[in-house]
């Protein structure tokens, strides 16, 4: 979805709709926007792994996920190498779209108003997320 790169994960539009709702489908494949407030995932902080609800790459760790007020689950840093960004002119503002590297499916979008240590705001979509609770030992 990011430019024109090949993905790992590649499918066609088709194969997408049935794998996913088609809310997913038009978050993660058209780059649309859950309207704020309405991820369960918004107030959740349970331990655990928020995996990318396309492909089911690990995006982000529950110990970066903090209550940003936006209306949409936010985190300061995602795991090493799992998303990329480009830029987003939609809506007539540039701002830095984020997507999934395996697969490219449009997560949300970065903003340098986050907490520390990094200062950043992973502003995603709940819909474009599944999250794994870690299993206790």
């Amino acid at each position: 979805m990011a430019n024109d790169k090949e993905f790992d994960v590649a499918m066609s539009d088709e194969e997408w709709k049935k794998k996913l709702t088609p809310e997913q489908f038009h978050v993660l494949r058209k780059h649309g926007t859950e309207r704020a407030g309405t991820s369960p995932l918004d107030h959740f902080y349970e331990p655990g792994t928020y995996y990318c609800a396309g492909c089911g790459a690990p995006l982000f760790d529950s110990d970066t996920k903090f209550n940003s007020g936006s209306g949409w689950p936010s985190f300061y840093e995602p795991k090493d190498g799992a998303v990329e960004t480009s830029t987003d002119r939609s809506f007539f503002m540039v701002r830095t779209e984020v997507h999934c590297q395996k697969c490219g499916g449009h997560l949300g979008h970065v903003f340098e108003d986050g907490p520390k240590p990094t200062g950043l705001r992973y502003c995603m979509n709940g819909c474009a997320l599944d999250f794994k609770v870690v299993e206790k030992k």
